[in-house]
């Protein structure tokens, strides 16, 4: 049985000097729980000679992948590095030489997961992701192991730091949303191009792998609806607090009768909900399972030490692996065949925006575009705007539960309505189970 076990480490950013700290520091206690020791034989870098805030031997250092993947001390890769065709050639060369994968990578694993979960299955190797999602809260390994013996039927979630960062700023300071990414880009959590976040692409990439785990079902990005926060207003806000709600945006991602769906979209969730009390950078997943019922996942989405962290003890379920002569049998194909909802399927409340003329017979005429579609509501807020020389008004509406073709279809009508100026949101609403 292997005494130490040799770790190839790609990438020596913020989340890769992060393992290095953890592994020298928590060495002992590592130690403890596996039998052996793990060491950093070689780590990947663009530069040898950049200044870093870890001590690094330079004579583990390379620049030449090469030196990771065909080198027969190493056992595992640890990658942290980011991208998705390159990245994917390495882990699928490292596997081949029969080498575990450790990854953090979401985007990678969202959108070429399956190929390479099965690939290190054809080669007896592990490869784990828990940091892709969620940072430091090991909600992977929960659904895998812990919940292993449950049915889930629903998982919402805020997997996205920038974003949360964002609306809590926007909520509380009744800042606009320029303003606040900006600030978000000054502090770090947000990147220069924060497309990925602000348009739900980086959460959406999250939820398809826990859709995956938790289903049991291939479910492709592709599959994933996705609305980002770029359209959300500070009224929007206000008045989704008036009428008892807060903004967030939410993945979700849910299964009846072996249908499921899974989106991203900004969500109104009941200002008691434990979702709307996650605030700034911090992640949240709320799991509905038929047995256990209601739990949630809280903690630092990430950051050095939480990712590392979630690195480090991926790390450490393969070691233990490997000195058990248990490698290769974390991956389990899909058990079932991916069915996805139609919107007639997917049923929700809605908020909905307008402004109307502000006439007799306005409401009368807006109000039969619902009931047509057999909509009712369930909150009502009807107010003049500000400009009282346009002689318009707002309305402001959340419906009772419906699906989201009959949702939609009201969405066209009232376009069509000469009554109707504007349609200026519409989000929607849960968490009131």
């Amino acid at each position: 049985m292997k005494q130490q076990i040799n770790i190839g480490l790609c990438g020596l950013g913020t989340v890769g000097s992060g393992v290095v700290k953890i592994l020298e520091n928590h060495q002992e206690q590592i130690k403890y729980k596996l039998g052996c020791e793990i060491r950093i034989t070689k780590i990947l870098v663009n530069d040898i000679l950049k200044k870093r805030d870890v001590a690094i031997d330079p004579s583990v250092l390379t620049t030449n992948v090469d030196d990771l993947i065909y080198n027969d001390e190493i056992d595992v890769v640890v990658e942290v590095m980011g991208g998705i065709d390159n990245t994917y050639t390495i882990l699928e060369q490292a596997i081949l030489q029969k080498k575990h994968i450790i990854t953090a990578n979401k985007d990678l694993m969202a959108v070429s997961g399956a190929q390479l979960l099965q690939l290190a299955k054809e080669n007896s190797c592990d490869v784990f992701f828990e940091a892709s999602v969620a940072g430091g809260i090991p909600i992977l390994r929960s659904l895998s192991d812990g919940l292993a013996s449950d049915r889930i039927q629903k998982m919402m979630g805020i997997v996205n730091g920038t974003t949360n960062f964002i609306l809590t700023k926007m909520t509380e300071e009744q800042l606009p949303f320029a303003s606040v990414l900006k600030e978000a880009q000054e502090l770090g959590f947000a990147e220069s191009d924060p497309t990925a976040d602000v348009e739900g692409l980086d959460a959406a990439r999250k939820m398809t792998l826990l859709a995956n785990l938790a289903f049991k079902m291939n479910i492709r990005l592709e599959d994933v609806e996705t609305q980002g926060i770029t359209m959300i207003t500070e009224d929007d806000l206000k008045f989704a607090n008036q009428l008892g709600y807060t903004i967030k945006l939410i993945g979700i991602a849910a299964i009846n009768d072996g249908k499921v769906e899974v989106g991203v979209e900004p969500t109104l969730l009941p200002n008691d909900h434990p979702l709307a009390l996650v605030k700034n950078e911090y992640n949240a997943v709320y799991v509905y399972g038929e047995a256990v019922g209601e739990t949630m996942f809280y903690g630092p989405g990430a950051g050095s030490l939480p990712t590392a962290s979630a690195i480090v003890s991926d790390l450490m379920a393969a070691v233990k692996n490997i000195r058990l002569g248990v490698s290769g049998n974390s991956y389990i194909s899909p058990q079932y065949t991916t069915q996805l909802k139609d919107n007639k399927e997917r049923y929700s409340k809605y908020f909905i925006r307008m402004e109307v003329d502000d006439e007799t017979g306005t409401f009368f005429k807006v109000t039969d575009i619902f009931a047509n579609q057999k909509v009712s509501f369930e909150k009502i807020l009807q107010l003049p705007l500000p400009n009282k020389e346009l002689n318009t008004a707002e309305i402001v509406m959340v419906t009772h539960t419906v699906n989201k073709q009959q949702f939609l279809n009201c969405i066209e009508n009232l376009s069509e309505l000469s009554v109707v100026k504007k349609i200026i949101s519409y989000y929607r609403v849960d968490g009131e189970e």
